[in-house]
């Protein structure tokens, strides 16, 4: 049986990499010998590894090892995982609330969701998860030390984290939640200023950013708004595009390039400013990432706003949702985005116009703590 799997998965591979011609003849026999060693440290594994494996499972982690290799965003998704990934972006699912990548060996926080389990806990974007429960990340796929987070609603787990500037590891609890994520706050501060705060660009956030946008411009006294984006993780880039376009009069938004020339795309805005032209702030930091430095450095380019806060966390990258047989996916990389100057957001992200350190962890409005908001107030105010 294991030596019928294994010829049954040397043929896949052969066939994928013969369907994409990466490979020419003088290399042809070197990617075959690959092939054999692949099957022969399985088969190693499968007879003298300390544990019984599950074999299925192996090959799971093997095709997450491959695209994984890639870079820190392309993955496998299992077909329970590509599941409740689509549940995530209609705005409602359980887990901790925390956007995750894989650096060095460790997960690493992308951002904390606001009013989650991990935001009220206190994980902070840039840290490190270094164990979970007894643990240890380190060795681990993204996808494995994802699935030791996952859990019954409920119950609770223990995060040991490595943070900047902190000496010793820290360690958090938290409990799993049902995650229900109403994307936009907004609030009138100082009774004249529009407060939009945005956590994740879900398929309901233009929609609700429309709506608070409408009932602010009814007040006539309303002469700036302020956009935070600071803790966004991202979402949809039809989004992105969506609520860039409700604060431009036109211009390019974005634009994506990658190996397939018919893949280049542009995207842009379309006559209309949805709040007339008036001031626009835009508060970012280093959990800011993906759609939300989309919108920030486009409105940046175009003079629209002046962005507040920290460098932006720098994911650049378009990522593929491609479906599999076994109604699993993979999400692959597969272009990277530009902002209208030409510049890429990879690994460099978004830089404010005037930098304020952060020192408050829970972005409620108008918190004392709160330097970026607070700056921004009364900037406003002259």
């Amino acid at each position: 049986m294991d030596k019928i799997i294994l010829r049954l998965f040397t043929c896949t591979l052969v066939l994928f990499f013969y369907s994409q011609k990466v490979f020419s003849s003088e290399n042809q026999s070197e990617i075959y010998k690959k092939i054999d060693i692949f099957g022969e440290v399985l088969e190693k594994i499968n007879r003298e590894y300390v544990d019984e494996i599950n074999q299925a499972d192996s090959m799971d982690s093997a095709i997450n090892g491959l695209l994984q290799s890639l870079d820190p965003y392309s993955g496998y998704m299992s077909p329970e995982i590509f599941n409740e990934m689509q549940t995530e972006t209609s705005g409602e699912f359980g887990g901790l609330g925390i956007e995750v990548t894989m650096e060095s060996g460790v997960v690493k926080v992308i951002s904390p969701i606001d009013d989650t389990p991990a935001s009220k806990a206190g994980i902070k974007a840039g840290d490190y998860i270094v164990k979970i429960n007894n643990t240890q990340v380190q060795g681990k796929s993204l996808s494995e030390a994802v699935d030791l987070m996952r859990g019954p609603v409920g119950s609770s787990i223990d995060l040991t984290i490595r943070r900047r500037g902190e000496k010793k590891a820290l360690t958090f609890q938290v409990t799993r939640e049902i995650i229900q994520i109403k994307s936009v706050k907004a609030e009138l501060l100082e009774k004249n200023i529009g407060y939009i705060r945005l956590t994740s660009f879900n398929e309901n956030s233009s929609g609700q950013i429309k709506k608070e946008i409408n009932k602010f411009e009814k007040n006539k006294n309303l002469k700036a708004y302020i956009l935070d984006l600071r803790n966004n993780p991202g979402g949809l880039l039809s989004q992105a595009i969506k609520i860039s376009d409700f604060f431009l009069d036109n211009g390019e938004i974005v634009s994506t390039k990658s190996r397939q020339q018919s893949e280049n795309r542009k995207w842009f805005a379309r006559k209309g400013d949805l709040t007339n032209g008036k001031t626009l702030l835009v508060l970012i930091n280093y959990g800011s990432a993906s759609a939300s430095e989309i919108v920030a450095g486009a409105l940046k380019d175009h003079k629209r706003a002046i962005l507040i806060g920290e460098n932006s966390y720098g994911k650049g990258s378009v990522q593929s949702i491609i479906p599999l047989k076994n109604k699993g996916a993979i999400r692959l990389t597969v272009a990277k985005y530009y902002l209208p100057s030409g510049e890429s957001i990879s690994e460099v992200g978004v830089s404010p116009d005037i930098e304020i350190d952060e020192e408050n962890d829970d972005f409620k409005i108008k918190t004392e703590t709160d330097n970026q908001l607070n700056y921004a107030i009364k900037l406003l105010n002259g």
